[in-house]
């Protein structure tokens, strides 16, 4: 990528080379499988395909806090895409999601299959499905759903801009860098200044938008997401920490963690979730060969 003022944007774009840094292997300008390779299907209706990312994060979340809820239905099957390896280019996956990104859920609880993709979506889809952790109130309802589809509009910025430029990409660019640090900034005081007034986003509950803007501004700000917390000075924002750190601490969030978590501490891991047992059981230490 050339960094110079001299750069021209050619009259049409081709995909003459990789781009993308450490992703760069795995992006491409179509759409559509590369492999032959179908879904592994489990013994519950609901059927996760995901990766311990912050949006994956915000589904199995999202699942575990339903079965602390005492919402038997939700027991489900949590299968490990590996995105560095293409998984997400398997045909069966990109039938669950045409998108190709992870998480996906298929809900095999009706007579035909059910597919739902995008994070935000399947947090809607199961809120509803079990009328839980979603506002019935019309005001209340509005206000979670705003703050839902904020996170689903800011992310790109955090992810696919400050956090590609910063961290990512081959070459560190100072306008963009400066660009998408600006920006998650004013999302940060956003959140800061809301979580000042309401203990949560969407009010005095805690809802389906905590569940999705917790996995990216709560470990950006306890320094846990592409390591950016010094440089941005995170510390600044008291509201988003205190908010971070009692969500933090809830049971069904730390499980909802470690599901289809593949990096850190082994205990930290737990690559697929079939049974409420596979945390006891089934983490990368407990599965180490003994010495």
């Amino acid at each position: 990528m050339d960094n110079s003022s001299t750069y021209t944007p050619p009259k049409i774009w081709t995909a003459s080379k990789e781009s993308g840094g450490r992703f760069a292997s795995i992006n491409r300008p179509t759409a559509g499988p590369t492999h032959d390779k179908e879904l592994p299907v489990g013994r519950h209706p609901l059927q996760l395909y995901s990766l311990g990312t912050p949006n994956g994060v915000k589904v199995t979340v999202m699942l575990e806090e339903l079965l602390a809820a005492g919402h038997l239905g939700a027991e489900y099957d949590a299968w490990l895409i590996r995105i560095d390896d293409g998984d997400q280019f398997g045909s069966g996956f990109v039938a669950a999601n045409p998108n190709s990104k992870i998480p996906v859920l298929v809900d095999r609880s009706a007579a035909a299959p059910i597919r739902v993709f995008e994070s935000g979506a399947i947090l809607l889809y199961l809120a509803e499905k079990f009328s839980a952790f979603l506002p019935a109130d019309g005001a209340q309802r509005a206000e979670c759903l705003s703050w839902l589809f904020w996170q689903m509009g800011s992310a790109p910025f955090l992810g696919g801009g400050f956090g590609h430029f910063y961290a990512y990409a081959p070459t560190k660019i100072e306008y963009a860098i400066n660009r998408y640090a600006m920006e998650v900034k004013r999302q940060l005081d956003v959140l800061d200044q809301r979580l000042a007034d309401s203990p949560y986003l969407a009010g005095d509950e805690y809802t389906i938008a905590d569940m999705a803007v917790w996995p990216w501004y709560g470990t950006l700000v306890k320094g846990q997401l592409y390591e950016a917390g010094e440089f941005l000075q995170v510390q600044a924002y008291t509201h988003v920490l205190r908010w971070t750190n009692q969500i933090a601490q809830r049971p069904a969030v730390r499980r909802g963690r470690m599901v289809n978590r593949a990096w850190g501490e082994p205990a930290s891991q737990l690559h697929e979730r079939h049974e409420a047992g596979d945390f006891d059981t089934k983490t990368q230490d407990k599965l180490a060969a003994p010495l």
